[in-house]
């Protein structure tokens, strides 16, 4: 009997480089981004609503993601001149290019917000910068799945039509974990449900992604992105049950809040991990370009015959 062939490269040699990122710096970076995103939506909503413990919480919470996140971009860069140059160019077709000025622009509306929300002054004018915030907010929260999605790391790469709801919904899901901790608790209704939202979101975009990678879907299980990933969706689930028992038990949503949190850093950690490993591994990126190649010739052949 002849075992089955297993694929190999060169000397065992990956295909691609693997990313240079570092961790912990960058899946910092996407977790606050999207919890900071998802913040400044919620301190609009709670802002119309009338509900002036959530929205401070969530202005604070939009404007310390954008300053923190801005940390670790620029500690994974190097040299903070490096991220001071992104902003000499704009690049359309580079994601890093259009996120430098995301980034920049909603930091600029949500720590004016946020300063404004502290001392109390010139209402309007913290309106008009929360709005600015708000408007920046989903991009922000999503555009770090477009600009991992434009690498040619399978795990990520093949991904590309699910990660921006993986990490949208992770994101509203972390801003309402967040609040959900924070704010005054006659004043969690808004939070409660943008984190039961954006948590089934995130679950079932997670879901779809996996079932349509295939054998990428591996690196997803496998290892460290795998325990991650195992535990995110358990945190998440959690976080989806205290926050309904939370309706009877008010201070659950407590708990729900932290779950929430945890299970959108572990989404991201989880995420990293996995394109990484897939990175890493040849068969990852030749099994599937040979699949592709051959579906290729058969549609070719079977449109030639008709």
């Amino acid at each position: 009997m002849v075992p089955p062939a297993d694929f190999t490269s060169y000397y065992g040699r990956p295909i691609i480089k693997a990313p240079v990122w570092k961790t912990p710096d960058v899946p910092l970076y996407l977790f606050l981004g999207g919890m900071a995103g998802g913040s400044a939506l919620l301190a609009e909503g709670a802002a119309l609503s009338g509900r002036p413990g959530l929205e401070k919480v969530a202005r604070l919470a939009a404007a310390a993601g954008a300053g923190g996140g801005t940390v670790f971009l620029v500690h994974d860069l190097g040299r903070p001149e490096r991220f001071l140059n992104m902003l000499r160019v704009f690049k359309p077709t580079s994601a890093l290019s259009v996120g430098t000025y995301i980034l920049s622009a909603f930091a600029t509306f949500s720590g004016g917000a946020a300063a404004l929300e502290v001392t109390g002054r010139f209402p309007r004018l913290k309106r008009l910068l929360g709005l600015g915030a708000a408007a920046a907010g989903p991009p922000l929260a999503t555009y770090t799945a477009a600009l991992l999605a434009n690498t040619a790391v399978p795990a990520w790469h093949e991904g590309h039509q699910e990660l921006p709801f993986v990490f949208g919904g992770s994101g509203a899901a972390a801003a309402g974990g967040v609040a959900l901790l924070l704010a005054p608790g006659a004043e969690l209704g808004p939070a409660a449900r943008m984190a039961l939202a954006g948590g089934t979101v995130e679950l079932a975009a997670t879901e779809v992604m996996e079932r349509r990678l295939g054998m990428l879907a591996e690196p997803y299980h496998r290892g460290r992105a795998g325990r991650f990933m195992t535990a995110a969706k358990s945190l998440t689930v959690a976080g989806h049950v205290l926050n309904l028992l939370g309706l009877r038990w008010p201070w659950l949503r407590r708990l729900a809040g932290a779950s929430y949190v945890a299970g959108s850093l572990t989404t991201r950690f989880g995420v990293f991990e996995a394109g990484r490993d897939s990175a890493n591994d040849p068969k990852y990126t030749v099994v599937p370009q040979k699949e592709r190649v051959a579906r290729r010739q058969s549609a070719g052949k079977t449109g030639a015959a008709v």
